[in-house]
């Protein structure tokens, strides 16, 4: 046999891993379908009807290759966030933008800084480009992500980036925009501040902070994922200064973002109506599963989020809970690591979707 060509040496290294097992791998092993698909935080609202619309008109014109510039969506967004064009980048997810930033500035053996049992494709994109993840435990008591041991583990490590998901994934809880904008100040000098706000939509007004677009120390990501449903599509963007948006023309794929997305997430931006429902209906639905939780003895993390954490006393009966719904068709998800290993976490559904999920989880509870 010819000799193989030799990877790089971090290449040989790192494990073959998917940060995420997904819904259809789990089915593949188990041989049963999943009737709810409560564990991925997908909208069970789907997509703006109108940005369905205009998906599947532009999807007769796929032969065309997408915008590389992204520029009416990346100008929509700058007016709807009253910043320049070059203070705004699009890419295939907040995932894809988590790599773009580790690898425009952590050399190999550098030091990031993020929650233990924080969003999994931190640690993906660290252990990818050579860099080294201090990881802080959430905070005891009231499971929020730990703000002055993060500042100090950056301090103390000398961290390039902090990575912080505010509202927070997996737990649901959230910062207000006082403690973020403090949480900023106490950074080091040359630490850039990576602000995940996937989930900003189902949050209260007072959770977003007031940043100057222009402050090289904080970067904003954005996505479609969540509150407009289309994850499927992978499409978010960075808000931040203009001289770091300008970096990642570096390293970006400029082709990354296709075209059907591009324009599906135009008109759903435009769709305000739409949004405001799903964001009130998710709501009600949080409300839903707190009062769940309470009628079983157990308590609902608070979340402003379209998911519920809910607290089951230990790791183990949250992963006997996990598997348990599996096998009667119902996807759910748990956290990683203590101490919040000890909850289940429940992406919240339409009303049948929840009706449903209620019957059965007292059903197993009860067992």
């Amino acid at each position: 046999m010819p000799a193989q060509p030799p990877f790089t040496k971090l290449v040989a290294i790192l494990p073959a891993t998917v940060p995420f097992t997904g819904p259809e791998t789990l089915e593949r092993r188990s041989g049963i379908p999943f009737t709810l698909r409560l564990g991925a935080n997908e909208s069970a609202w789907g997509p703006s009807p109108r940005a369905v619309a205009a998906m599947c008109q532009a999807a007769a014109q796929v032969n065309w290759y997408g915008d590389p510039e992204n520029y009416e969506l990346r100008a929509a967004l700058a007016a709807k966030h009253d910043v320049g064009l070059a203070n705004v980048v699009i890419g295939s997810g907040i995932d894809d933008l988590l790599g773009w930033i580790v690898r425009a500035f952590i050399e190999p053996g550098e030091v990031v800084v993020a929650s233990l049992g924080a969003y999994p494709t931190v640690a993906f994109h660290v252990d990818g480009f050579g860099g080294r993840l201090v990881r802080v435990p959430y905070r005891a008591g009231d499971d929020h992500n730990d703000l002055p041991a993060l500042a100090a583990a950056a301090r103390e490590h000398h961290a390039k980036l902090v990575y912080l998901a505010n509202p927070d994934n997996p737990t649901g809880t959230w910062h207000s925009a006082e403690a973020v904008r403090a949480f900023v100040d106490d950074l080091p000098p040359g630490c850039l501040f990576i602000l995940d706000e996937a989930y900003i939509e189902f949050a209260p007004p007072s959770t977003a902070p007031q940043i100057d677009i222009a402050d090289p120390r904080v970067l904003r990501a954005r996505t479609f994922s969540k509150a407009y449903g289309m994850a499927g599509a992978r499409i978010g963007y960075l808000l931040g200064a203009a001289e770091i948006i300008a970096a990642f023309e570096k390293i970006r794929l400029h082709f990354g973002v296709n075209r059907v997305a591009q324009i599906g997430a135009l008109a759903a931006l435009e769709d305000t109506d739409f949004l405001a429902q799903v964001v009130a209906g998710t709501a009600a639905g949080r409300e839903e599963y707190a009062a769940l939780a309470t009628s079983l003895g157990l308590r609902a993390l608070p979340s402003a989020t379209n998911f519920v954490a809910i607290d089951v006393g230990s790791e183990r009966r949250a992963s006997q809970l996990v598997a348990e719904l599996a096998r009667r068709g119902v996807f759910i998800r748990m956290p990683g690591a203590p101490p919040i290993s000890r909850c289940i976490r429940v992406t919240v559904g339409l009303p049948d979707q929840r009706e449903a999920f209620a019957a059965i989880f007292r059903d197993v509870w009860g067992e």
